[in-house]
């Protein structure tokens, strides 16, 4: 019986995510928490709703898994100067550290996960994962607006 497209990706995610925890339990950080602190890297002083939109997941589980990395000393909040209620999320230079070293875990996992591709292969299916998601992607915002 033949995957569907869906079930392949949602699987292989399902596995490279236990991989990853597995990979990264000495360091205290989780895939979730990885993908947030990665979001943060590339948004830098977002504020927390819109990043709980980014990375999808409710914002009170982002408010206590920002809690968790703050108490971590991995992420800080600043409040935000244009409104007395909001705060900015910035992330540490602990956090620089800790980003470096697990950089290489994922790569190694990437690595481990892509064995007997070619380079060429793996190119090619980065660019055709990337062309499903951005299809996927661009349909949800068409929904979202109509």
């Amino acid at each position: 019986m033949s995957e569907t497209i869906g079930f392949l990706l949602n699987d292989s995610a399902r596995l490279f995510r236990r991989a990853f925890n597995a990979r990264t339990r000495d360091s205290g950080i989780t895939a979730l928490q990885w993908r947030l602190i990665t979001y943060l890297k590339r948004h830098e002083g977002i504020r927390q709703g819109p990043l709980a939109e980014l990375i999808e997941v409710e914002p009170i589980t982002l408010s206590r898994m920002v809690d968790r990395l703050a108490e971590g000393g991995l992420v800080e909040r600043r409040a935000d100067p244009t409104d007395r209620r909001a705060w900015r999320l910035y992330l540490t230079p602990r956090a620089a550290v800790l980003l470096n070293g697990i950089r290489d875990i994922a790569q190694g996992l990437t690595d481990d996960a892509t064995e007997g591709l070619s380079a060429a292969e793996r190119d090619q299916l980065a660019a055709l994962v990337e062309r499903v998601r951005a299809n996927l992607s661009r349909r949800e915002c068409q929904k979202e607006t109509q």
